[in-house]
C-alpha cells in the first residue's frame, strides 16, 4: 500500500484523494517517514539556534510533519507555514487540534507563488524541506527571490537539496542510498530533481543573500543541507 500510494502522489494525484485509500494519508502525502523526519528537521533547527521567541516560516509545510513540533516549542504567533495544498493545510489543522495546540496562534496559508511579502511578517528562520528536491530551477530562484525580501539581517533560509556532485554538465541521473538499504535515482530534469552546489551560489548573484552548503545532517534519503544567509 505505501508503494502504491507514493506512486499516486508522484503522478499528481491530489492529497485530498489519497484519504480515501489511507487514514493516514496526510502523511504519505508529504513522503511519509513522518516521525523521523519531523523530529530531524526540529532538532537539527534547535541545533542551529532556533529559540521561542523567533519567528519561524515552513515553507511548503504540508500537513504539518516538522510544524507540530515547531509550533509547540514557539511563542505564540511565531510559525508560518506555507503549502500550495490547501488540504494538506487541513490536515495539519485537524493535527494541530488533536494536539492541543490551537492557543498557540500558528498561520497557516495556502499559497502557491512564493509571495511571502504578502504574510506582513519578516523571519529570523525559514525552513524548505524536501522542497527543493521537488520544483525546477526557475521556481527554486523565484522561491529564493521572495526569501529576500523577508529574512531579517542575519536571519537565515535553511534548505535541502538532492545533490550532484559532478556539477551541471552531468545530465544523468544520480543514485542515492536510502537507510532502508535500497537506492533510488535523482534526475536533471525531472521530479525528483538534483543540482550542483555551484548553482545556488549563482542564484544568490546580486541580491542580499549568500548560501553556505552543510552538507550531510542525517536525512535517511540522503538530501543535504544549505543555508541561505541574509548579510
Amino acid at each position: 500500500m505505501k508503494k502504491i500510494l507514493e506512486h499516486l502522489r508522484k503522478m499528481g494525484v491530489n492529497s485530498k484523494h489519497l484519504k480515501f485509500l489511507n487514514p493516514n494519508w496526510y502523511q504519505a502525502a508529504v513522503g511519509g517517514m513522518w516521525d523521523e523526519i519531523g523530529k530531524l528537521q526540529f532538532e537539527f533547527l534547535i541545533k542551529e539556534g532556533l529559540k521561542p521567541e523567533h519567528f519561524l516560516l515552513d515553507v511548503g509545510c504540508g500537513s504539518l510533519r516538522g510544524g507540530v513540533h515547531f509550533i509547540r516549542y514557539l511563542d505564540r504567533g511565531r510559525y508560518y507555514g506555507i503549502d500550495m495544498e490547501e488540504s494538506l493545510l487541513d490536515a495539519g489543522k485537524g493535527i494541530l487540534k488533536k494536539n492541543k495546540l490551537g492557543h498557540k496562534k500558528p498561520t497557516l496559508v495556502e499559497m502557491s507563488n512564493f509571495n511571502l511579502s504578502s504574510l506582513g511578517q519578516d523571519f529570523d528562520y525559514a525552513l524548505a524541506q524536501s522542497l527543493f528536491t521537488h520544483l525546477p530551477l526557475n521556481s527554486i530562484i523565484k522561491c529564493v527571490m521572495h526569501i529576500d525580501k523577508v529574512l531579517v539581517k542575519g536571519g537565515r533560509f535553511y534548505a535541502t537539496f538532492f545533490e550532484s556532485s559532478e556539477g551541471k554538465k552531468h545530465l544523468d541521473p544520480v543514485m542515492h542510498p536510502h537507510t532502508n538499504g535500497t537506492e533510488f535515482a535523482t534526475y536533471f530534469d525531472r521530479d525528483p530533481y538534483h543540482y550542483d552546489f555551484e548553482t545556488f551560489k549563482w542564484v544568490c548573484e546580486g541580491t542580499g543573500l549568500r548560501v553556505e552548503r552543510i552538507g550531510e545532517w542525517g536525512h535517511p534519503k540522503d538530501q543535504k543541507m544549505m543555508f541561505f544567509e541574509m548579510m
